[in-house]
């Protein structure tokens, strides 16, 4: 409030904490106190000679018998009155004092506009006739494209998983057909060699093996021919086929016979699925090695990881299973109880085998160590001497690794870095 606003009070209280307090607060709100003493002390006359405006008295047992020297100055219309508890007034404190001194102001000044300071008037609460306008209305003009083509640029900023978009090549990507999107990201059929594996599986020990040999009695033909479609055999129509169990040596379950010598062994952790999807999406399905997946996963389903990978390989990918040998142009990923062994060069997959110590038996100049987003750095270590003997080693880029220390531990030795694709096209022209 201006100077030549300021209302002029007269501060009727006895001496003490009430009237400093109240004193305070009429110079906090702007008031001109045109007379301040104890109402006991002074008489009408002196209080109407200094001609307030607004009398503010402080209420305390003391003063009420001088009150009735003051009927006809506080009957007065003219002068406003203000009673206020002393008790009171000396207790408020903080927020409290704030608060009243908001409201003392506003009768002093004669409004009522109590809020604090610092607000800003909301015109749009005005009310109006009518109803408001819905949703649909106050977007009838918006255009849905310029929301579109932001879509679709951020798509490419978010993390992958098995159902990301991703365009043919060489087509724009502006427009999304989600239908055909997840027809064409749905699961993949588990390839032929996974549902011979688990019909092997069920049969009890011994280990048998299906043989076809021919026979000339027709009954047997047709009987074949029923067993061949629930099996699903391809069997020429035109032969007559009988079909038998052989018992097998359990090396045959094995794997015996030639074998390929080496493995590409592949490490990861946190980041690291993506990177393997984009590895193996790059490998062609006649790849001369076999390719061994160590992730480890807090809940341990390691079958969801197969199927994961699956959905991109372009070879088939199996959990590994104490007992079995790896093969070429396969994937495995080992789950938490599986390790590997190496007889003669050639992989095969043991319960509770230790990696470290199979590492270092592998033919180096057959093998090589991929170090994804997340790897444990002991690799780095168990990895090396393989270098050193020949094995490629490499570390996945920092570009797009979510977690490269093993990387950086790995090219601070001198190693090598590369991205999962250039990874891919190094594997192929090795070993394809």
């Amino acid at each position: 409030m201006s100077a030549n606003e300021a209302k002029r009070v007269a501060l009727l209280a006895r001496p003490g904490p009430a009237r400093e307090r109240l004193r305070s607060t009429l110079h906090e709100v702007g008031a001109d106190i045109v007379l301040e003493d104890d109402p006991g002390a002074i008489d009408a006359q002196a209080v109407g000679d200094a001609a307030p405006e607004v009398v503010l008295v402080a209420l305390e047992p003391a003063i009420e018998d001088s009150l009735a020297r003051f009927d006809t100055l506080l009957d007065d219309p003219a002068i406003a009155v203000i009673f206020e508890e002393a008790e009171l007034a000396a207790r408020r404190d903080g927020w409290e004092a704030r608060r009243w001194a908001r409201h003392l102001a506003a009768k002093i000044n004669g409004h009522d506009d109590v809020l604090p300071p610092g607000r800003e008037e909301d015109a749009s609460l005005a009310l109006e006739p009518g109803l408001p306008p819905t949703p649909a209305q106050m977007h009838a003009d918006a255009a849905i494209e310029p929301h579109v083509h932001e879509a679709v640029d951020r798509a490419w900023e978010l993390p992958d998983d098995d159902f990301a978009y991703r365009p043919p090549a060489g087509t724009p990507s502006a427009v999304v057909d989600a239908d055909e999107w997840l027809r064409n990201a749905a699961p993949k059929p588990e390839p032929s060699t996974e549902r011979v594996e688990s019909a092997e599986s069920a049969v009890p020990a011994p280990v048998w093996d299906l043989a076809l040999e021919p026979v000339t009695s027709e009954p047997a033909a047709s009987s074949v021919s029923r067993q061949a479609d629930s099996t699903s055999v391809d069997v020429p129509a035109t032969s007559k086929w009988e079909l038998s169990l052989e018992p097998l040596d359990h090396a045959v379950s094995a794997g015996s016979g030639p074998r390929t010598p080496g493995a590409v062994l592949v490490f990861a952790g946190i980041g690291g699925p993506d990177a393997i999807r984009k590895l193996l999406a790059e490998l062609p399905p006649d790849f001369g090695r076999p390719l061994i997946i160590h992730l480890k996963l807090d809940g341990g389903r390691y079958d969801n990881l197969v199927r994961q990978m699956a959905r991109v390989s372009t070879m088939p990918v199996m959990l590994a299973e104490a007992g079995h040998a790896a093969e070429a142009g396969h994937v495995y990923v080992l789950p938490g109880d599986v390790g590997i062994g190496v007889e003669q060069g050639a992989v095969d997959f043991r319960a509770q085998g230790a990696l470290d110590a199979a590492m270092a038996q592998l033919p180096p100049r057959d093998s090589a160590v991929l170090l994804l987003s997340g790897s444990d750095g002991q690799w780095v270590d168990v990895a090396w001497p393989l270098a050193a003997q020949g094995a490629w080693v490499t570390g996945q880029a920092p570009e797009g690794c979510y977690d490269p220390a093993a990387s950086h531990a790995l090219a601070a030795r001198g190693g090598q870095l590369a991205t999962p694709n250039e990874m891919a096209r190094e594997l192929t022209r090795r070993w394809s």
